[in-house]
């Protein structure tokens, strides 16, 4: 028996979701057809690519290497294809992004509709989750993160633009519990720390003066939330002092409900766009990449202020 072109779709999209139902939901398939598609393409190659189970599939180290190669190539044939019926300056196919939540509804989204209205034939499919995601093995064409140092190595990184944060809280919290005058009093403070940070009890600030090391604060996480966006409104109701990208504290800074808790600067993250070292990069997700690197080069409107 060959295999079908049709039959390694399902399968690197059974990987890519991660199940036989959502693959079926993309494709409009059953996911007993889809079932079917696996078992021809493993007959087809005479090896087992997927453990099944009632809790789900798993990629067999032979599963992996064959994902990998075949999504490659896939990636190279979709290309071939798209190019050949795009208009010129016209994109068209899927490109795969993930990115942070709060970052992804309130910045990269509107960013990336207005070249959706450039290119209607574009597909976009946008991931948001504050979780750190594999982007090589989910399948994604493109992934923001906005981190410190990254040390991801199997990804290539551009850098698009750096993320100031800031300590900050309600003037109500203000009023009752005064203010740090120095790093060392936070400790003694009420604070509202971020769940997928490993290091988040500790809150680092830039040097001082011609000392060139890091500053350090240890505080203590009365609140812990895995998203930036109730963080701030835990700070706006008064709950603690919280360290907050500006993107996400800025509107409230400029109406008032947050002020700034300690003029100390913290370390600024920064904000890339990664995607696979070992991955061919389309024409189509190249653009989509130069266009981003386009729109971080104006000013950041988060960084706007009256």
């Amino acid at each position: 028996m060959r295999y079908r072109l049709d039959d390694i779709e399902a399968f690197l999209l059974v990987v890519e979701t991660g199940s036989f139902t959502a693959a079926a939901l993309r494709l409009d398939l059953s996911k007993s057809a889809i079932s079917k598609r696996i078992n021809d393409l493993e007959q087809a190659l005479g090896t087992q690519l997927l453990h099944r189970s009632t809790r789900g599939v798993v990629v067999t180290d032979r599963g992996q290497l064959f994902y990998l190669k075949a999504r490659e190539l896939v990636l190279q044939l979709d290309d071939a294809a798209t190019s050949t019926i795009e208009e010129e300056g016209n994109l068209c196919g899927q490109v795969r992004i993930a990115a942070p939540m709060t970052f992804g509804r309130k910045y990269l989204g509107p960013m990336l509709f207005e070249l959706m209205q450039q290119h209607p034939n574009l597909d976009l499919i946008i991931d948001l989750d504050d979780r750190m995601v594999d982007v090589d093995g989910g399948g994604y064409d493109l992934a923001i993160r906005i981190t410190q140092p990254l040390k991801d190595m199997s990804l290539i990184a551009r850098r698009l633009a750096v993320s100031r944060r800031i300590v900050c809280c309600s003037p109500d919290y203000a009023m009752r519990h005064g203010l740090p005058k120095s790093l060392d009093e936070l400790a003694a403070h009420r604070c509202i720390g971020y769940a997928y940070v490993h290091s988040g009890q500790l809150w680092q600030f830039e040097p001082v003066g011609q000392d060139s090391r890091i500053r350090t604060a240890v505080v203590k996480s009365t609140l812990v939330f895995n998203n930036g966006e109730v963080m701030c409104d835990a700070a706006i109701a008064g709950l603690g002092i919280c360290l907050l990208p500006l993107f996400i504290a800025a509107e409230a800074l400029r109406d008032g409900r947050l002020i700034e808790a300690l003029p100390d600067p913290p370390i600024p993250d920064t904000i890339y766009a990664l995607y696979p070292s070992r991955r061919f990069q389309s024409h189509k997700v190249r653009a989509v990449l130069d266009y981003l690197r386009n729109q971080f080069s104006r000013p950041l409107p988060w960084e706007i202020m009256p």
